[in-house]
């Protein structure tokens, strides 16, 4: 099949790299300008363009979708179907209805759940034990056309954003390459309408949205640092200092914690610090990484920065 690919993160990589492994043609790769990153901010290309480059397949990296000259440089390309996965970027009705079979999106949750721009994140913060792919029909809505396929995936109960991003393009990757395999045999794709039951919202993750309240229970601040794991990181403060907790574990019951206030060290233990939180709740912080430091064990931290039995964590600092 002629199958355009829209992508701009390593998730859509994964995907592309599937379709390129299982033989389609390649036509056109849309992905998102160049754009600074890292800490020098230098200009870097996404991962879907260095993988188009590394194999020869033709790149546009359009600002806008909705420029004219845009929209006739792609109609002159003969599609059957455009793969989309986290563009990043409105495809207009225009472009929805370039290819001949339309633009199928790979979406990382079983739709309707989480629908939006952080659908892994958003899955693991409110303590979901079971999330997957989806292939979806696209149509003007945001994620919400027809269901095509969907994958089921389990959610452990220490799973990182990052190591449940991994697993889920794994996933999409394989269902894209299924999916179009039926299309070209059948010339057709079954789909089933998203039901108004269980519609959630994945907002995008916002620098808000990084700060720990201590008053959430051990659970929630957990859950938030595994969400946000490995980046942007999840975000308390020691002093006028931010910290990044990169790794931390609930402790189990709560008692150790009664009497201490919400944010304060209740213990120094070998691997940790413990820190009261709400609900008299108690989390181990494991590794840390100061403003414009390394990454650390707590223990580590708490040696050098004087931490001590009743010292107090802030929330983190927007």
């Amino acid at each position: 099949m002629r199958a355009g690919f829209a992508g701009t993160p390593e998730f859509a990589a994964r995907a592309l790299a599937a379709l390129h492994q299982s033989g389609h043609v390649i036509p056109v790769v849309l992905t998102q300008p160049d754009r600074p990153s890292g800490r020098g901010l230098a200009i870097s290309a996404s991962p879907v363009k260095r993988f188009a480059l590394t194999y020869a397949l033709p790149t546009l990296q359009p600002a806008r979708l909705r420029d004219p000259d845009v929209l006739a440089k792609l109609r002159r390309t003969d599609l059957d179907v455009l793969v989309v996965a986290a563009y990043g970027l409105i495809l207009p009705q225009a472009v929805l209805d370039w290819p001949r079979y339309g633009c199928l999106n790979i979406h990382a949750s079983l739709l309707p759940r989480w629908r939006g721009a952080a659908p892994v994140a958003r899955a693991i913060e409110a303590g979901d034990t079971v999330t997957g792919s989806t292939i979806m029909q696209m149509d003007a809505g945001l994620d919400t056309g027809p269901i095509i396929a969907r994958r089921e995936l389990p959610i452990g109960p220490r799973e990182t954003a990052g190591s449940l991003h991994d697993r889920l393009a794994s996933v999409g990757a394989r269902l894209i390459v299924e999916t179009l395999a039926t299309l070209e045999r059948d010339g057709r794709l079954a789909s089933i309408p998203q039901p108004d039951q269980g519609v959630t919202y994945a907002a995008k993750i916002e620098r808000s949205d990084r700060i720990v309240a201590w008053t959430a229970t051990a659970d929630e601040v957990d859950r938030k640092v595994r969400a946000l794991s490995p980046a942007p990181g999840a975000v308390a403060a020691w002093g006028e200092t931010p910290v990044r907790i990169v790794e931390a574990e609930p402790l189990p019951g709560g008692e150790t914690a009664l009497g201490a206030g919400v944010g304060e060290v209740i213990a120094l233990v070998r691997d940790g610090i413990d820190v009261r939180c709400g609900a008299h709740t108690a989390l181990r912080l494991r590794r840390l990484q100061p403003a414009g430091g390394r990454v650390m064990s707590a223990s580590a931290f708490a040696a050098g920065r004087g931490v001590a039995v009743g010292a107090r964590f802030e929330p983190g600092i927007a």
